[in-house]
């Protein structure tokens, strides 16, 4: 009876009259739903076993896609953390969003943080709190640091803890990590991805009695390649090393052993948050949603490669290629979401906000990118489509890329016009891009450029080079 009930509650009004998403959130005597969204760091979607990975294991992720949904199709907000996290907040693509970039900044006690979100920004932290859920970001912000007006306790987040700067998180026993605005001193004597799991479970404890929303953003498995007590548990032994001599990162003897047992301590950390929802039991009204900021890093002695993180797709971290934006989309909501499901609809992070708007009955906000998929979550109501998706990048020269109807225009080396290029992709017969196909498809290059122009807006934060005054 649950199911149908619910279910009821999120069809379209052509269908079931009053039935809506507002009627739900409104009328409804039962508890708007805890949402738990768990996003990895330079995860490839080829890193777990249920979408194809064969080395490591990933038993609570791939559990996670047998109870609940497996997106075919999902794009980070961008190929590099700060933007994508950006993106994911705020429901704009980076063609217009705040942060489109890594701008790092400098406070006045010489500690590096990241270019500030500005405060007029909606966040959906802010629009959860609309509806008295408790919020909580822990794990990697990177959207501002202390004392700024984009730090989390600014943008909606009742508690903070973790890394406010990305630079800092790039260390697993830092000198510090913030609680909201206060800095916690390590002294370089604990692995941080520990610490911001037992504040993670202590958050759902705490407010297990009221709905509430957990963005939870844990480093694992960014480089540095580490672990404490060198755990590398069953991974020790098992393949051929090519030790990493450092720079940059901490030298590490076996970094495949590593980097496989980085991520089966994250899968485990999953199923420590499910094993307390169960224990709460808050399973059945708790949404838990998991991805990746973007893909797969080549840092640290990593070889994503060997592993096939990227999932055979073209392209890394840094790249608009496959690679280093399509990421693993993993929801779970039992009840709700039939089990077992494989959805091939194309979203994004931008996506994010907008379902978090129809799911607690608020308006979504004007001048978003987004789109609820929350149709194809419940399988009731009519799902839309993106009529295109955009993204840019400003390392490497810049990048653009624009993807309509499995279309793909990658246009590179914009800042310099001597050297921009062009690439077009047919994603439904060439998902690898290894055929440009530019060449013969003048007309569709031409309709696609058009898009990236228009979806392009000029920010004097993130200019491309030809763009600067």
């Amino acid at each position: 009876m649950k199911t149908n009930r619910m279910k009821c509650f999120y069809a379209i009004p052509a269908l079931l009259g009053a039935c809506t998403i507002t009627g739900y959130a409104q009328n409804t005597t039962e508890r708007l739903p805890n949402v738990i969204y768990i996003m990895a760091d330079d995860l490839g979607i080829g890193d777990l076993g249920c979408y194809g990975q064969k080395l490591i294991k990933t038993p609570a992720v791939d559990g996670l896609a047998k109870a609940g949904v497996r997106f075919s199709q999902h794009y980070a907000g961008c190929t590099v953390s700060a933007p994508s996290r950006c993106v994911l907040m705020t429901g704009k693509h980076t063609g217009h969003s705040f942060v489109r970039g890594n701008k790092g900044v400098t406070d006045t006690e010489g500690h590096k943080f990241d270019f500030p979100l500005a405060d007029v920004e909606l966040t959906v932290a802010e629009v959860m709190k609309r509806k008295n859920y408790a919020t909580a970001c822990i794990g990697k912000w990177g959207l501002g640091g202390p004392k700024t007006e984009g730090h989390p306790n600014k943008q909606g987040f009742d508690y903070f803890f973790g890394y406010l700067g990305q630079a800092n998180a790039h260390r697993y026993y830092p000198e510090f990590l913030f609680e909201n605005e206060k800095m916690v001193d390590l002294d370089k004597k604990v692995y941080s991805h520990d610490l911001i799991m037992e504040k993670a479970l202590s958050f759902i404890e705490q407010n297990a009695e009221q709905p509430f929303f957990l963005y939870l953003s844990p480093t694992i498995p960014h480089a540095d390649l580490i672990l404490p007590d060198n755990q590398l548990g069953e991974y020790d032994g098992k393949f051929v090393e090519t030790p990493f001599k450092g720079g940059g990162y901490v030298a590490q003897p076996k970094p495949r052993a590593t980097f496989a047992a980085m991520v089966t301590r994250l899968d485990r950390d999953v199923q420590r948050v499910l094993d307390l929802l169960e224990k709460k039991g808050l399973t059945d009204n708790t949404i838990v949603v998991f991805t990746s900021d973007n893909g797969t890093h080549q840092e640290g002695g990593h070889d994503p490669r060997y592993f096939k993180s990227n999932g055979g797709f073209r392209g890394v971290k840094r790249d608009l290629y496959e690679g280093g934006i399509r990421t693993p989309f993993i929801v779970s909501w039992p009840g709700v979401i039939e089990p077992g499901t494989v959805s091939f609809h194309v979203s994004a992070f931008w996506d994010f906000l907008p379902t978090m708007c129809e799911l607690i009955g608020e308006k979504v906000p004007a001048g978003l990118d987004g789109i609820s998929y929350l149709p194809t979550l419940t399988g009731s109501g009519s799902q839309k489509q993106h009529d295109y998706l955009y993204w840019e990048f400003h390392e490497q020269g810049g990048k653009q890329a624009v993807l309509r109807n499995n279309w793909k225009l990658i246009r590179l080396q914009v800042d310099n016009p001597a050297k921009t290029r062009l690439e077009l992709y047919n994603l439904s017969s060439d998902p690898m891009e290894v055929m440009d196909v530019a060449k013969q498809y003048p007309e569709i290059v031409e309709t696609l450029e058009k898009l990236m122009n228009k979806a392009h807006i000029s920010s004097e934060l993130y200019p491309f080079k030809t763009e600067k005054k």
